[in-house]
């Protein structure tokens, strides 16, 4: 019994240890976020420098950059070649604004711009939306890290880079377009998954419906590629109409973004602008209906529902939620199409009987 009552004492230690750790994991990404705010890889971009040399590059007091630099040392960032004298290594060499494959922008967005909106999750949690995020924000007196961020859209569209036709391939082969005539991609962005579904189906035109800054790079896209003639480019906005005539309509990663209200109002929209042979394909996350287990994949993927409740106040959805979300619109889920090596899947919707 001894041993028992030890082996509880450790087993606690341990898993208080392990929820610490937890709450200490933003240590890191305050760490690099430090790091490229005040453009340390940058200034190793030429090779090794001693600190003054950096704290003079970075117009930065020597001995809290050396601490900094020690840290950035021991995650391997950089390396201290010799004392106080430091080089930055390859895994850290990404952290520079103009590297070929820069996740500079990533860093800002994701450990400042979006931890800030994370800080009031309990006020949204209390209210169900970002009503409360708002609400606690302004008795504090403080503006979002978002709005006194002056280069903040070039760092979303940094972020969320529109990808390539060829990363969209896989969603191209996983669903049927032969027999489509036009498909509607709402929301597009800039036009890569439209430009896939077209480029595998020469006899299909399109139409690409979003704001009009994304309108003006997807029509630039498409002018590029050879498929301008194929393509309607309409500004437009979604809550108020969706254009008819398509044979099927896409949105990927749109409707994770808004709550159930809006998320419906734009469901309506599309089934007052399909036929009845019409589809609706959804690119998006779907959640088990259960959380049975601890599983890291599943984590990631609710980390992104509570990010989406902090920040738009949208969320990702379990199939059943799916479901509830798209007869409220008077839509029918016809199958799931899940995708090997992806976190979403395509949710093939048809406009039901109603």
């Amino acid at each position: 019994m001894a041993n028992a009552g030890g082996d509880e004492r450790e087993l606690n230690r341990s898993n208080r240890q392990a929820l610490i750790e937890m709450a200490q994991g933003y240590f890191r990404g305050k760490v690099l976020c430090a790091a490229v705010r005040l453009g340390v890889a940058d200034a190793l971009a030429e090779g090794p420098r001693t600190v003054d040399e950096i704290a003079a590059a970075t117009t930065t007091d020597p001995g809290a950059l050396w601490r900094l630099l020690r840290t950035l040392a021991s995650i391997g960032v950089v390396e201290e070649i010799e004392p106080a004298r430091f080089a930055l290594t390859a895994f850290g060499d990404p952290l520079r604004r103009n590297a070929p494959n820069s996740v500079w922008a990533s860093m800002i967005f994701w450990s400042d711009l979006l931890a800030d909106a994370w800080t009031y999750l309990p006020d949204c949690i209390r209210t169900g939306d970002r009503s409360g995020a708002e609400t606690a924000r302004a008795r504090a007196g403080a503006t979002s890290r978002w709005s006194q961020e002056p280069d903040a859209p070039a760092i979303f569209h940094a972020v969320f880079g529109e990808s390539t036709a060829e990363d969209f391939a896989g969603y191209v082969a996983a669903w049927d377009f032969s027999r489509c005539c036009v498909v509607a991609d709402l929301g597009g962005a800039g036009g890569g998954l439209l430009a896939a579904v077209l480029a595998g189906h020469p006899a299909a035109r399109g139409i690409l419906v979003d704001r009009q800054e994304a309108v003006d790079q997807a029509s630039k896209r498409f002018e590029a590629s050879g498929l301008a003639a194929r393509c309607e480019c309409l500004a437009a906005d979604l809550l108020e109409s969706v254009p008819a005539g398509a044979d099927v309509y896409m949105m990927r990663y749109v409707l994770h973004g808004y709550d159930d209200k809006s998320a419906a109002q734009i469901l309506a929209n599309v089934r007052r602008a399909m036929d009845p042979e019409s589809r609706l394909l959804l690119i998006e996350v779907v959640l088990p209906n259960q959380i049975s287990r601890a599983d890291p994949e599943l984590e990631k993927l609710l980390m992104s529902d509570l990010n989406m409740l902090a920040v738009t106040g949208g969320g990702e959805r379990s199939e059943n939620e799916w479901k509830s979300l798209l007869e409220a619109a008077g839509l029918e889920l016809v199958r799931l199409v899940p995708m090997a090596g992806q976190t979403t899947g395509i949710i093939e919707v048809s406009p039901g009987s109603a």
